[in-house]
């Protein structure tokens, strides 16, 4: 590609991020590129549909949040490190309605979301497994329920009153592990 094509993807993948961000998945291509300060049709060179460009943003934080999980994997104490990551992931998706929305899967999955979600999925099993043998969370939960329970976190996070948040996420993590 040449340098402007470069420098304007680069632009249009900044203001996608923070557009999808604030507003979700239905934020539309124009208000991308108004954000982007590029023209419609230079994004759709680069994203030939909104789906397109969804599923660049989102499997790249997917990814991130993957090298994330691994380098808590390294933490010594595997409690500590599941409960961190699942809290970063919590606070992140609160503050991101596309990574929520991909998270609770309310938005359209594309193929590279599926990927980096499929990388992502194994890194929390992994940080689900140590957790377990540690007696940090309880040993009955599968990986499949882990993600129920997140997506249903999630949920109950943006339903909260502001004066609740954090709470529900704390009634969550007593319950993974095994609290009354």
């Amino acid at each position: 590609m040449r340098a402007d094509a470069v420098r304007n993807r680069q632009r249009i993948l900044a203001a996608a991020r923070a557009a999808f961000a604030e507003e979700g998945p239905a934020v539309s291509l124009d208000d991308v590129a108004r954000r982007a300060g590029v023209g419609p049709g230079t994004v759709h060179r680069h994203f030939p549909t909104k789906d397109a460009l969804f599923a660049a943003v989102i499997a790249e934080r997917l990814r991130d949040l993957t090298t994330l999980a691994g380098e808590l994997a390294a933490n010594p104490d595997a409690g500590e490190a599941f409960y961190a990551f699942f809290h970063r992931l919590a606070a992140e998706a609160a503050q991101n309605l596309a990574l929520s929305a991909a998270l609770t899967e309310t938005a359209p999955l594309g193929e590279p979301i599926h990927e980096a979600g499929a990388a992502l999925e194994a890194a929390i099993a992994a940080l689900l497994t140590r957790a377990q043998a540690a007696g940090a969370v309880r040993p009955d939960l599968t990986t499949a329920e882990l993600h129920a329970v997140i997506a249903g976190a999630l949920v109950m996070e943006q339903r909260l009153p502001e004066s609740s948040k954090g709470r529900g996420l704390a009634l969550v993590a007593d319950g993974l592990a095994g609290k009354a």
